[in-house]
């Protein structure tokens, strides 16, 4: 975790002074896309924060990817118990210049992560029967949520990188959608929180998804457009995590 904490110049923002409390690995994650009228999204966003838009339109994003190495700071990671499938989906949105993340649903194969992140983070994490198997290049991933008394969300999908690494560019909408360096939260009464997060900058891939079911949107109400997804690959991330603090 030290290689990461000392590379901090890309940041917009200095790290917090406080200690990290959680490390985790993301692996073989894809970045969906799509653009959305700005209208559909507002009313599901807390009114303390703004939605960001690129070019007129917000942007909701479905990203599969494979969770390793969760840990609590000073603490090893457990066989069985550090490792499953995850499943978000998100938005953009900033509070007071600060750019973030606000997510509408995270699917995950971990009851104990379910259940920690709800509690701790006060995030929308929901059980989900899933699965992310690798052959070649490739990533077939399946996902079912689960969760008792939740909207029906499933995905299933076979993606591949096409071509080699990069960083992406500030001022493109690469970096706009995916160098972000916290998450928002929310509970019942309308508090809001903002969670900071740490890493190199993504390594990003051309990629090609075949999407056999997609039914991720359908919690939200939304008819996603009739065109391909916007789409990046990106093979491995390590992240450092902060605790929740007021926004």
């Amino acid at each position: 975790m030290r290689h990461i904490l000392t590379a901090t110049s890309h940041r917009p923002w200095p790290l917090p002074r406080r200690p990290w409390v959680m490390a985790m690995e993301w692996h073989d994650l894809l970045f969906m896309h799509w653009p959305v009228r700005p209208e559909l999204l507002r009313p599901r966003i807390p009114p303390a924060l703004e939605l960001e838009t690129w070019e007129g339109y917000a942007w909701l994003g479905v990203v599969p990817f494979m969770m390793r190495g969760v840990r609590p700071r000073l603490t090893p990671a457990v066989p069985g118990l550090s490792a499953f499938p995850e499943l978000n989906v998100r938005t953009y949105v900033s509070r007071n210049g600060v750019p973030g993340v606000w997510f509408f649903s995270l699917d995950a194969a971990s009851r104990l992560a379910v259940r920690g992140a709800r509690y701790g983070f006060h995030l929308p994490y929901m059980d989900a029967r899933m699965a992310c198997e690798r052959a070649g290049d490739a990533v077939r991933y399946r996902s079912q949520r689960t969760h008792r008394d939740a909207p029906p969300a499933a995905l299933r999908a076979t993606y591949r990188p096409t071509g080699p690494a990069y960083q992406s560019a500030p001022g493109g909408i690469e970096h706009w959608l995916t160098e972000r360096y916290c998450l928002y939260a929310a509970n019942r009464r309308g508090d809001t929180w903002r969670g900071d997060i740490h890493h190199t900058p993504w390594l990003l891939q051309p990629a090609e998804v075949e999407l056999e079911q997609s039914r991720m949107a359908d919690q939200l109400q939304l008819l996603l457009p009739p065109a391909p997804p916007l789409v990046h690959f990106a093979r491995r991330l390590d992240v450092a995590a902060w605790a929740l603090a007021s926004a």
